[in-house]
C-alpha cells in the first residue's frame, strides 16, 4: 500500500497519484519533457539544492557526482552509473514502490546523472520481479543506454562495491574500497552508485530547479523522503513526507512501546522519545519506521534480527565470520530470562573488535542495532536477569515486520 503527503496539503513528488504505475506517455503528461543540460549545469543545481543520497548514508549528492566527474577526467576513462534498486533491507518497500510506480523519473534520473559525469554507461541494479523494467525501458530512447541487472537477493547485494563488482562480472560481495570505486569500480573506471529514490529526485531537479526542490523540508535538509512504514495490526505502507516533519505524523505511536528507525542497521528508540523526533536525513538510514507492540519483547525481536544479520555476512572477513555470530549468541542468551553470566560485557567487547574493521559497514551497522538496544530496553534486562519477560506475546517470529 502507498500513500503519499498526509495532512501537509502538498502534491506528492515521486508516487504516481492513486497508487497505478505511470507509463511513459503518463510520466510526461505529469512532469514534462527532460532537459538534458550539461554536466556544470546539472552540477550547479545539485549543489544548490542540497540533494542528499536517500540510500542510508545521506552523502551530499553533489559531492559524489564531482567526485567521480573528477576521477573520469582524471584517468581518462568514461565513468559508469549504477541506479541502485537492490533493496536488501527486509523491512523496506520504498525502492521497489518506486520503480513500480514511478519507473520512469528513475529512468530519467539516471539519464541526468550520466550527464553530469560524462558516462557512456548505465546500469539499473535490482532484484527478482523486474519484468514492468525491461518494459519501460523498451520504450525510451535514451542518449545513455541503460542495461537491467538481476542482483542475488541477499542483505548485502545492494552495497555499492558489492554492486560494482557484480556488474563488473565478479560475485556481488563487498570489497575492501581502495582505492574507492568512485576512482576504480566497473570495469576499473570511475563509478557512481547512486540509489534509485535519489536518482529520482535528481529528475526532478532537472525539470524543476533547487529552488522548487527546497520548498519542501527544512533548510538544512531539503526536500521529501519515502518512508516504509510498520504499524501494529495495519498493512505496512510505504508514505511520501517532508524532511523535518515529526515522526508519530506517520507513526501512531499508541499501544507501543520502541520504534526502530532506519531498519535493521537502524537504532532502537523509546515510544517516548519517538514522539519528539522528526525524519532527519542522517539517521532514517533505509527509510524504515517500524512501531514495536507494547506486548512484544524487545530484545527477542533484536535477538531475531542479529541473528539474521549474522547469517548475511559475506564471511570474508574477521569481523564478520567471526565476530557477528557471537554477538548474535551473546544477545540470544540476554533475550533468555535468566542470569545473563558475561553476555553484557562480552557484547561491549566485541561490539568494539569488529566496529569500523569490516570490508563495509555491516559490522558497524549491526553495532548500531546493538548498543540502542541494550538502551532502550535497559528495564526489559532487568526483568530477564530476574528471571521474567515482561511481553505477554512470544510468538517466534517477526509478525510485527515481514522479513
Amino acid at each position: 500500500m502507498t500513500a503519499t503527503f498526509p495532512d501537509l496539503h502538498m502534491s506528492p513528488r515521486l508516487l504516481a497519484p492513486g497508487g497505478a504505475p505511470a507509463d511513459l506517455t503518463t510520466h510526461e503528461q505529469r512532469y514534462g519533457p527532460l532537459p538534458y543540460a550539461d554536466s556544470d549545469t546539472v552540477l550547479r543545481a545539485v549543489a544548490e539544492s542540497g540533494l542528499t543520497g536517500r540510500g542510508g548514508a545521506a552523502f551530499p549528492v553533489y559531492r559524489k557526482l564531482v567526485s567521480v566527474t573528477e576521477s573520469g577526467r582524471r584517468t581518462g576513462r568514461a565513468p559508469v552509473v549504477i541506479a541502485n534498486g537492490v533493496e536488501g533491507e527486509p523491512a523496506s518497500r520504498k525502492d521497489k514502490t518506486l520503480l513500480r510506480l514511478s519507473p520512469h523519473l528513475v529512468l530519467d534520473g539516471i539519464q541526468v546523472a550520466a550527464a553530469a559525469t560524462g558516462a557512456r554507461e548505465a546500469h539499473l541494479a535490482v532484484e527478482e520481479g523486474a519484468a514492468h523494467l525491461e518494459r519501460a525501458l523498451a520504450h525510451r530512447r535514451d542518449p545513455v543506454p541503460i542495461k537491467l541487472v538481476r542482483v542475488p537477493k541477499r542483505f548485502l547485494s545492494g552495497q555499492s562495491s558489492a554492486l560494482a563488482r557484480y556488474v563488473g562480472g565478479g560475485a556481488a560481495l563487498p570489497a575492501y574500497q581502495n582505492p574507492p570505486i568512485r576512482e576504480r569500480g566497473v570495469h576499473r573506471a570511475p563509478t557512481l552508485v547512486q540509489n534509485v529514490e535519489t536518482l529520482a529526485h535528481l529528475a526532478l531537479i532537472a525539470r524543476y530547479g533547487p529552488d522548487w526542490f527546497r520548498a519542501a523540508g527544512t533548510p538544512a535538509q531539503p526536500g521529501s523522503v519515502l518512508c516504509t512504514v510498520h504499524t501494529p495490526d495495519r498493512e505496512v505502507r510505504v508514505v511520501e513526507a517532508p524532511l523535518g516533519m515529526l515522526v508519530h505524523r506517520l507513526l501512531p505511536l499508541h499501544g507501543t512501546s520502541a520504534v526502530l528507525i532506519g531498519g535493521y542497521h537502524g537504532t532502537w528508540v523509546t515510544s517516548t522519545e519517538a514522539a519528539e523526533l522528526t525524519l532527519d536525513a542522517t539517521t532514517l538510514g533505509a527509510g524504515v519506521l517500524a512501531a514495536l507492540p507494547a506486548d512484544r519483547c524487545g530484545l527477542t525481536e533484536t535477538a531475531r534480527v542479529l541473528r539474521y544479520l549474522a547469517l548475511q555476512s559475506a564471511g570474508q572477513c574477521g569481523p564478520c565470520l567471526n565476530g557477528l555470530p557471537r554477538m548474535a549468541a551473546a544477545f540470544r542468551s540476554l533475550a533468555a530470562p535468566g542470569a545473563p553470566g558475561t553476555a553484557r560485557t562480552d557484547l561491549a567487547r566485541w561490539s568494539g573488535l569488529v566496529e569500523g574493521r569490516g570490508a563495509c559497514h555491516h559490522p558497524d551497522g549491526t553495532v548500531r542495532l546493538v548498543r540502542s538496544a541494550l538502551t532502550t530496553f535497559a528495564a526489559e534486562l532487568g526483568a530477564h536477569a530476574s528471571g521474567f519477560c515482561t511481553a505477554t506475546d512470544t510468538r517466534g517470529e517477526l509478525t510485527w515486520i515481514s522479513a
